[in-house]
């Protein structure tokens, strides 16, 4: 029998739009192949964002209370992983279903995902998670830096989709801290030209720290892959200009509403071939493998404790920083 010293915890709730909520409850137990992780940083994503300034996320509407946050890191408290320092996959899917088994669990028809439906995130002192999908942090790698594992990840998944090679230029649209992620992650891929698009001064100076060769507000057609990562049409429609004839466009923003579109005939002669993100795959060694090449520390610029969540997500809702992290 499980027993901690601690009998209450406090967790973030999200009521509605703009209505967060610090409450005090009971400590969770954890099941069968469970781990009670103690939470040390929870990045707020763009996808939270959504929840809080919609109530919603594409079709989806928000309809009882939710715990939000799935860019978790923490320090395991029970189990066979106790005391180390975790970084939690907030994907749990069923691994058995046909496209588990094609090696597409982010396609998962059966997936739980952390701050979703009946899943609670990692707003909260303390979860319990399966302990399979906890990876153990390296000394080199913070909390913070642990969280952002995370959108790395969605990162890499979509570079991976982008299949940018060696010597190829790349255009990345919505310089947010995926947007970023990507700027760094095409250089470090072998691309020998990345021009970035945003229209917040400090994110195109942030995405020339990251490596960009230059930022652009009007497209020049000539990039072999293009990221769209700000979730808007004008941003979908600026990507498929930077795009030169043959090249790949991926969607990797969420759109306020649940639709995009885009004029059709500069993408159709262009032969583009438009492919959308859907989270990431396992690709979370990878994304600990690259952490320190990426300069995840840098992203970070805003750190509030749990009991001023409702400040953190006013505060990342007006994009006033780069990455906003809670720490309980």
């Amino acid at each position: 029998m499980f027993v901690w010293d601690r009998a209450r915890m406090r967790t973030a709730w999200l009521h509605g739009a703009g209505d967060v909520r610090v409450t005090e409850g009971p400590v969770p137990e954890p099941g069968p192949g469970e781990a009670l992780v103690k939470v040390t940083a929870v990045g707020l994503c763009g996808s939270d964002l959504h929840w809080y300034g919609e109530g919603a996320i594409g079709d989806v509407r928000l309809s009882e209370p939710i715990v939000p946050g799935h860019e978790t890191a923490g320090v395991v408290m029970s189990g066979a992983l106790t005391g180390r320092r975790v970084a939690v996959d907030p994907a749990i899917p069923c691994h058995r279903c046909e496209l588990c088994v094609e090696g597409h669990p982010n396609l998962c028809a059966d997936l739980r995902f952390a701050g979703y439906a009946d899943t609670p995130g990692g707003l909260r002192e303390y979860l319990t998670w399966p302990e399979h999908r906890l990876h153990v942090l390296p000394d080199a790698i913070g909390d913070a830096e642990g969280a952002l594992l995370e959108p790395l990840g969605v990162a890499i998944h979509a570079l991976d989709l982008g299949r940018v090679r060696l010597g190829m230029s790349v255009a990345v649209v919505g310089c947010g801290p995926i947007g970023l992620m990507l700027v760094r992650l095409a250089r470090l891929a072998g691309a020998t030209r990345v021009l970035a698009a945003d229209p917040l001064p400090h994110r195109r100076e942030a995405a020339l720290r990251m490596g960009a060769d230059d930022v652009f507000d009007e497209p020049v057609a000539g990039a072999h892959v293009a990221f769209e990562v700000a979730g808007n049409d004008a941003a979908v429609d600026l990507a498929i200009g930077a795009c030169r004839p043959g090249a790949r466009l991926v969607l990797v923003g969420i759109p306020e509403t649940d639709t995009t579109t885009f004029r059709a005939s500069p993408a159709r002669r262009r032969g583009l071939t438009i492919a959308l993100a859907r989270r990431m795959k396992e690709v979370y060694p990878r994304a600990m493998s690259v952490a320190a090449a990426v300069d995840l520390t840098s992203l970070v610029t805003d750190v509030f404790p749990l009991e001023k969540a409702g400040e953190a997500f006013a505060h990342a809702a007006a994009r006033a920083g780069l990455k906003t992290v809670v720490g309980p």
